[in-house]
């Protein structure tokens, strides 16, 4: 390396964030001095999404209501299937 005041060595050697990006791979930002995650990805204080997002939108998928009629319907539908078993 050289002594140049426009050196990237130092930078180029530090440890890399590694946060898992959209594309699949692995962010190559550097990490913050003493975290393992870039500015970006929750290196700096504060950064990140809040805790308790009240303004996620929740699609209500895994109610208990909404597991209750799915097992309801699959029950269902396993007495339709062995119905037509029975009448072939």
């Amino acid at each position: 390396m050289s002594d140049h005041a426009r050196s990237t060595g130092p930078m180029l050697a530090s440890p890399r964030c590694g946060a898992k990006i959209g594309s699949g791979g692995s962010c190559r930002s550097p990490a913050l001095r003493g975290k393992r995650r870039c500015r970006m990805h929750g290196g700096a204080p504060e950064s990140g999404a809040p805790r308790k997002n009240q303004n996620a939108r929740k699609h209500g998928l895994f109610t208990s209501v909404a597991i209750a009629e799915r097992k309801q319907i699959q029950a269902l539908l396993a007495d339709a299937r062995k119905l037509l078993q029975e009448m072939k």
